[in-house]
C-alpha cells in the first residue's frame, strides 16, 4: 500500500510538473518575436561567461576569474554579437536543423583566428592561446544542445493543440529504402502526428544492422516480422528510382498481411523537391497490374501536332481530355475542343487556359472550345474549315455497355453514325489526319456498344478506300484505369465505405492501361497511318478483375472477408453478368493479320472491309428505324456487318489468335 500511494504521488507530482511547464513554454510562445529573440541572446550571453570561466579555469587548473570582469565581458560578448550579425537569433528554434550549425561551425573557427590574432598582437592580454579553443568549443556544445531541446520542448507542447490521429494515436510505420529519399523522408514525419517511424528495410546487404538517424536498418526478409512485432500499420515505400516489377515483389512477399502500403513518386516526378509527406501517396495501380511502361518516341508525338491546327471530339471524356493535355505539350498552333457536355467543356477549357497562363511554352497557342454534337455535319464542316485543322481525334462516343444496350438505336446513331458525320466532314474540309478511338469491345461484340464502334471501323475502313487526301486510322484498345465507369475507382471507393466490393462474375477478365499511356500511345499510333489501319495497342495480359480486387483490398490494409476468414474487413459479392458483357475481351479479330510495328506497345492489323456503300445504306436507314424502335432490324444488320456479333453471349473464351497477340506483345 506504501509503495502504490508513492507511486501515486510521484505521478501527480510529475503531471504537475508537465503542466506547469507546459504553461510556462505557451506563456514564452506567446511573447513577440523580438522579445523571444532579446530572452535567448541574453541567456547566450550569459552561458558565454559561464563557458569562458571554465575554459579559463580548465587550463589554469582552479576555478577562478583569471582576467578582469570587462575583459571577461568583451571576450564572452564576441561570439553572441557575431551570431546575431550571421542571423543565428532570426531563426525559429523550432526550425533548428543541423545545417545551420555548419555556418556556427565555420564562424566559430574564424573568431578562433580572431582570438589568437587579438592574443599576438596585444602583449597585455593575459589569455593562454588554448582558452580560445575550448572557450568556443563548450560554447558550441551548448548551442546545438539547447536548441535541440528548445526544439524538443516546443513540439512537445504543441502536439497538445493538434489534432489527432482519428484512431487516437498514430501509426507505426516502416519505410522500404534507407537512400536519400528515406532519409528525407524520416525527416519530414519526425514532424506528423499521424506517422511514428519504427525502422528502416533496404535491400543493400552492407547496410544490414546499421542505424540511420536512430532507426535500425533490416534485411528484406525481416519486413513481415517486424509488421508483426512492431504492430507496424504502414509500409512506406521510399524507392522513387526502382522498377515496377521489385515493387511488386516486395507486395508479393506481404500477401496474407494486413499493412497498408505507400509509395513515393518517381525520381523525374520528385524532381529537386524535398520528400515531404504531403508525396506520400497510395501504391501506383500499375504496380498492381505488373506492367511496365515505355517511354514515347518524341517524333511521333509531334508528327501531327507541333505547328499543326488539331481539333478533339469528346474533348470532355476521359480519353479525351488527356489527349488535349498531351496534345497541348506537343505545341500545336491551335486546339480545337468539340464537346457535347457543357460542364465538361467548361472543365477541360479552365484547365487547358491555367495551364496557358502558368507555362510560357504554351502561351501562344489559341484554344478554341465548342458545343456541339457529332451528329451535326454541317456544323463539322464549318468549323474544320473556318479553323483551317490538320489533325483530329474521335473520341466522342457512348462507352458503357448497359447503358448502350438499354438505348440501342442511341448508341449507334453517336458511335456509328456520328463517326460517318464527322469523318465526311474532315474530308470536304481537306482534313490530312483522322483518328478514330476505339475499343477492344469492338471484337467479336456481344453488345450493342462494341458492335457500333466495330461499324464505325468499318465507317473509317470504306472512307479511307475513296479518299485521296484524308488519312484515316483506327486505334483499339481495351479499359483504361480512371476513367469514368472504371473499375478501380469504383472498388475504391467501395473499400473506403467498408464493402463489399461488387464483381459480376468470379472469371471475368479485362485489359487495363492508364489514361496517360493510352492517350500517348494513340497519338504515336496515329502519327504511323498510311490509311485504314487498326492499330491495336499491347495491354499486356489481361488481369483477373477478382485478383485485381484482392490486391486493392490488400494495398488498403484490410483483409479479404471470405468463408477461410469470416472476420475479414471487405467482401467480395458476386452480381451476375451485365447484359451484353463479356467474360473476355479481345483485341484483334483475325488470326493471321496482326503485324508488329517498330514501337513495343504498337500493332498493326488490316482487318477485313466493306464497301462504304454497304455501310451508308444502313446508316441512312437508321433514322427511319429508330422512330419504330426496330432493334430486331439493328441487331439483323450487325449480325451481316459484324464479324463475330453474337447477341448476349458473353461467355466465349479467349481465342487463339488473341494468346498470339499476348505473344507479339
Amino acid at each position: 500500500m506504501f509503495i502504490k500511494t508513492e507511486s501515486n504521488n510521484a505521478y501527480q507530482a510529475s503531471n504537475g510538473f508537465d503542466r506547469r511547464s507546459k504553461r510556462a513554454a505557451l506563456y514564452l510562445l506567446s511573447l513577440p518575436r523580438p522579445a523571444k529573440c532579446s530572452l535567448l541572446f541574453g541567456i547566450d550571453f550569459a552561458v558565454s561567461n559561464v563557458c569562458l570561466l571554465l575554459a579559463l579555469s580548465l587550463r589554469y587548473g582552479y576555478i577562478d576569474l583569471h582576467i578582469g570582469i570587462a575583459a571577461q565581458l568583451f571576450y564572452a560578448f564576441i561570439p553572441v554579437a557575431s551570431l546575431y550579425l550571421i542571423g543565428f537569433y532570426r531563426g525559429a528554434s523550432r526550425g533548428f536543423f543541423d545545417a545551420l550549425m555548419s555556418r556556427v561551425l565555420q564562424l566559430f573557427l574564424l573568431l578562433i583566428i580572431v582570438y589568437q590574432l587579438i592574443i599576438y598582437l596585444s602583449p597585455a592580454v593575459a589569455i593562454p592561446r588554448s582558452v580560445p579553443i575550448i572557450f568556443l568549443f563548450l560554447m558550441f556544445i551548448w548551442l546545438w544542445n539547447s536548441r535541440l531541446l528548445i526544439r524538443t520542448l516546443l513540439k512537445r507542447v504543441q502536439s497538445t493543440k493538434k489534432i489527432r490521429h482519428p484512431d487516437g494515436c498514430c501509426d507505426n510505420v516502416i519505410i522500404y529504402g534507407a537512400g536519400e529519399a528515406g532519409r528525407e523522408l524520416l525527416a519530414s514525419l519526425r514532424d506528423s502526428r499521424q506517422y511514428n517511424v519504427v525502422a528502416y528495410i533496404d535491400d543493400d546487404p552492407q547496410l544490414i544492422g546499421a542505424y540511420l538517424h536512430g532507426k535500425q536498418i533490416y534485411a528484406a526478409h525481416a519486413l513481415p516480422w517486424l509488421i508483426e512485432t512492431l504492430k507496424v500499420a504502414q509500409v512506406i515505400l521510399a524507392m522513387p528510382s526502382t522498377s515496377r516489377t521489385r515493387k511488386k515483389q516486395i507486395m508479393d512477399s506481404l500477401s496474407g498481411i494486413s499493412v497498408k502500403i505507400k509509395d513515393l513518386p518517381s525520381l523525374r516526378e520528385l524532381a529537386d523537391e524535398v520528400v515531404t509527406v504531403s508525396h506520400i501517396r497510395p501504391v501506383d495501380i500499375l504496380d498492381v497490374l505488373e506492367r511496365e511502361t515505355v517511354e514515347p518516341v518524341a517524333e511521333l508525338l509531334q508528327k501531327n501536332i507541333s505547328g499543326k491546327n488539331v481539333l478533339v471530339t469528346g474533348a470532355g471524356g476521359s480519353i479525351g481530355s488527356e489527349l488535349c493535355r498531351q496534345i497541348i505539350k506537343s505545341k500545336p498552333n491551335c486546339l480545337v475542343l468539340y464537346e457535347q457536355s457543357e460542364y465538361a467543356l467548361y472543365t477541360i477549357d479552365q484547365e487547358l487556359r491555367a495551364l496557358e497562363i502558368v507555362g510560357a511554352e504554351t502561351a501562344q497557342i489559341t484554344i478554341v472550345s465548342v458545343i456541339g454534337s457529332v451528329s451535326n455535319e454541317k456544323k463539322l464542316t464549318d468549323i474544320f474549315k473556318n479553323n483551317h485543322i490538320n489533325t483530329i481525334y474521335h473520341a466522342a462516343a457512348y462507352k458503357h455497355v448497359p447503358i448502350v444496350e438499354s438505348n440501342p438505336f442511341e448508341g449507334m446513331i453517336n458511335n456509328t453514325k456520328g463517326t460517318y458525320h464527322c469523318a465526311r466532314a474532315a474530308i470536304q474540309a481537306g482534313v490530312d489526319t483522322f483518328v478514330l478511338i476505339s475499343t477492344d469491345k469492338a471484337v467479336r461484340p456481344t453488345n450493342i456498344m462494341g458492335a457500333s464502334k466495330r461499324l464505325a471501323e468499318l465507317v473509317c475502313q470504306g472512307l479511307s478506300q475513296s479518299s485521296s487526301h484524308t488519312c484515316f486510322s483506327m486505334v483499339r484498345f481495351g479499359n483504361v484505369l480512371g476513367s469514368s465507369g472504371s473499375v478501380v475507382p469504383l472498388f475504391t471507393k467501395q473499400i473506403e465505405q467498408g464493402g463489399p466490393i461488387t464483381i459480376t462474375h468470379p472469371d471475368i477478365t479485362r485489359y487495363f492501361m492508364t489514361i496517360p499511356e493510352a492517350a500517348s500511345l494513340v497519338i504515336q499510333a496515329g502519327a504511323m497511318a498510311f490509311g485504314g489501319e487498326v492499330f491495336v495497342l499491347d495491354m499486356g495480359a489481361p488481369v483477373k478483375i477478382v485478383d485485381l480486387a484482392k490486391r486493392m483490398i490488400r494495398l488498403t490494409g484490410c483483409e479479404l472477408k471470405d468463408d477461410s476468414n469470416p472476420k475479414g474487413d471487405i467482401e467480395i459479392v458476386f452480381t451476375g453478368l451485365r447484359p451484353g458483357e463479356k467474360l473476355y475481351e479481345e483485341l484483334i479479330i483475325g488470326e493471321d493479320n496482326i503485324e508488329p510495328t517498330f514501337h513495343p506497345l504498337i500493332m498493326q492489323a488490316m482487318e477485313h472491309s466493306f464497301p462504304l456503300a454497304d455501310i451508308e445504306n444502313i446508316l441512312s436507314e437508321c433514322i427511319d428505324r429508330a422512330t419504330q424502335q426496330d432493334v430486331a432490324w439493328l441487331k439483323t444488320q450487325f449480325r451481316c456487318f459484324v464479324e463475330g456479333y453474337q447477341e448476349g453471349c458473353g461467355t466465349a473464351m479467349p481465342t487463339e489468335e488473341n494468346a498470339l497477340l499476348n505473344e507479339v506483345g
